[in-house]
């Protein structure tokens, strides 16, 4: 680490060390490349600490408790008390090392890099400002630094304590009761595990449905999953004003009424963080919501950026698949240019929701002539056997024969994801899919079913 106001030089300088940022400085490093790593907060990033890993664990208990509860009809009786204090343990001890990245910085240095704490920023294209010291980038700079939480602009938000998804999974115990503000990904997700936990929680979107940009049938089959663990949804409600008083918070509503919690959740999008970071020293705009790059993770001359700061997708595995790219172009080792005809996504509530490519609606959007098939997994020998917890459906859209996006929901939805994953990237035709063997009895083999229901062609 430079003491401050010295200079040093490397081959490459990785401004942020989330998954992306660590997944490239790692693999440098590893190559033989001199790498300074530079990071404000925690080596890894969002994920491992505040989002996909705690937050799974939350759902994963929660689902435990949930299928308890399923139980009697089945299998016999159960007794089910819920006690929070087991997955706060978890999520402090085994996910997060109480919040310190200490092993994860060791990981990066034990390849071969050099780390430095701190916010950088840039003077030029080549040089890096941090800790009141410069770095000066041989062969160039990546630029990873994530995103970060986007809220509301609604009267009185910002004046009350108002919890992140950050909060959510550092909480140690589930709130009495749970306003959550926000029907996308992360909403629903905790949403759901808090009720699981005995919350009473109400979800409040302004749009006419949760998850929007997945399919109507998706979003239908949660909002339904929500009610059946007892959780209020409103959707279509706007929020003209937050307060918090006398440990509650309130929520007025456009139109009247008000509802309120003792705690507010607010999982309204995020925005990638590109403000403080000298953007306009290097040719690249400052303004931008996000970084343009060509399909070699390039966003100008010896710049490099991967991760949520590209706007392809806040995921982690957007993240490495960037990550990996940009680090082969850096060593030289040809590769095909990034593809994200089949980017998937997974939405882990009870069902979970898998989808990979273009919704219907995105498809005909494209221009696209589009066919669509569904089926139900309770009319599937797995659905029927399974009973208890067997909500879910497929749905494939179809274009010029060929399967360009399919939402796989249901248990296991994000495993079965995995086929109808491997047919988009593979553009595989869709009388190839139809004669298929599908294993019997599983819950991918309601995908033959959705085939069936696949209307002709020109019908």
């Amino acid at each position: 680490m430079p003491a401050s106001g010295a200079s040093q030089s490397a081959d490459v300088v990785v401004i942020g060390m989330g998954v992306g940022g660590e997944h490239v400085a790692g693999r440098l490093a590893e190559a033989g490349l001199e790498v300074v790593g530079i990071e404000a907060e925690l080596v890894g990033g969002e994920c491992p600490y505040w989002a996909c890993i705690p937050s799974k664990m939350m759902i994963r208990a929660g689902n435990l408790l949930a299928e308890a509860r399923r139980v009697p009809g089945m299998a016999g009786r159960t007794e089910v008390a819920a006690e929070f204090g087991p997955v706060a343990a978890r999520i402090r001890d085994e996910a997060t090392d109480d919040w310190d990245d200490r092993a994860a910085v060791d990981r990066f240095t034990g390849k071969g890099g050099r780390f430095v704490r701190g916010r950088a920023r840039l003077t030029s294209r080549n040089t890096v400002e941090v800790d009141g010291g410069t770095v000066t980038a041989r062969r160039g700079v990546v630029l990873a630094t994530g995103s970060r939480p986007q809220t509301p602009p609604v009267p009185g938000l910002d004046d009350v304590p108002y919890w992140t998804n950050r909060d959510a999974v550092a909480a140690t115990e589930a709130p009495a009761s749970l306003l959550v503000l926000g029907g996308g990904t992360v909403g629903v997700e905790l949403a759901q595990a808090f009720a699981r936990f005995g919350s009473a929680v109400t979800v409040v979107e302004a749009g006419d449905r949760l998850l929007s940009r997945e399919e109507p049938e998706a979003s239908a089959l949660v909002a339904e999953a929500l009610a059946g663990d007892g959780i209020a949804v409103r959707t279509g409600a706007r929020v003209t004003g937050v307060r918090h008083e006398a440990d509650a918070f309130r929520l007025t509503l456009e139109g009247g009424g008000e509802l309120s919690g003792h705690r507010l959740l607010v999982a309204t999008g995020r925005r990638p963080v590109l403000t403080g970071l000298g953007l306009e020293n290097a040719g690249l705009d400052p303004e931008a919501r996000a970084l343009e790059v060509d399909g070699r993770m390039r966003a100008a001359d010896g710049i490099w950026a991967v991760g949520d700061v590209t706007g392809r997708g806040l995921f982690t595995h957007v993240a490495m698949y960037q990550g990996e790219l940009a680090a082969r172009y850096i060593l030289g080792d040809p590769a095909p240019d990034a593809d994200y005809r089949a980017l998937p996504r997974v939405t882990f509530t009870d069902p979970e929701i898998g989808s990979v490519g273009l919704t219907e609606s995105a498809a005909r959007e494209h221009g696209l002539d589009v066919r669509t098939g569904l089926a139900r997994i309770p009319a599937s020998s797995r659905g029927w056997i399974h009973k208890a917890g067997n909500e879910g459906l497929i749905k494939l859209v179809v274009a010029d024969d060929t399967l360009v996006g399919a939402t796989s929901a249901g248990p296991m939805g994000g495993e079965v994801l995995y086929g109808l994953s491997v047919a988009v990237h593979a553009e595989v035709p869709i009388p190839r899919l139809r004669h298929m063997m599908f294993a019997y009895p599983t819950f991918h083999r309601t995908v033959e079913d959705a085939l069936r229901d696949l209307k002709p062609r020109g019908s």
